[in-house]
């Protein structure tokens, strides 16, 4: 779509954080089976809720604009779920170390929707829409929250994936250390 007014740019970028929240709701279930931590298990399980909310509050968004609620294909999400996905098959048995990838993917998924919704947010007041205003400040909020929650579980399993890897430090003979890789790669 060529975007020649703010208007059309608003419209354009919400359809593309429709299509990412779209995504999203098909990725976290998956998130949350390859989890390990029961607290982490249970953010995603949360936040899956939530984005099927944010999925319904855009459709309002675009209802209140009389256009219809369709997305256009985020490249943007559908990298960082890639990139998420590639990660979990990497450290598919590495428990502490693959709960950890998983909050540093998911970390990278709520700053990114964190950047939209701010964005689109700032583009509903320039236009005097006041009631987008509103439903994009509140997913905004719960982007924050979700972002914070993920901080403060990851302050635990950061600390558990180390200790993983100074035990298996403790393991290895003293001439071994440093000269192998601590985890396998998918090309090794």
């Amino acid at each position: 779509m060529k975007s020649e007014t703010l208007r059309d740019l608003f419209i354009d970028e919400l359809k593309d954080v429709y299509d990412a929240e779209n995504q999203l709701v098909k990725a976290l279930p998956k998130m949350a089976k390859a989890a390990n931590s029961p607290d982490l298990k249970t953010a995603f399980e949360e936040h899956l809720t939530q984005t099927e909310g944010h999925v319904r509050r855009l459709e309002q968004v675009f209802n209140e604009l009389d256009e219809p609620a369709k997305g256009k294909k985020c490249k943007g999400m559908q990298g960082l779920i890639e990139e998420g996905s590639e990660m979990m098959k990497e450290l598919k048995g590495e428990e502490e170390v693959l709960d950890a990838g998983l909050i540093s993917a998911a970390q990278r998924v709520e700053h990114y929707e964190i950047a939209a919704y701010g964005t689109l947010r700032t583009y509903a007041e320039l236009l005097g829409e006041d009631e987008a205003v509103k439903v994009l400040e509140e997913t905004l909020e719960e982007e924050k929250e979700a972002d914070s929650k993920l901080t403060e579980i990851a302050g635990e399993i950061n600390v558990e994936a180390a200790a993983g890897e100074s035990e298996e430090d403790e393991e290895k003979p003293s001439s071994s250390r440093g000269s192998s890789p601590r985890r396998k790669t998918a090309a090794a």
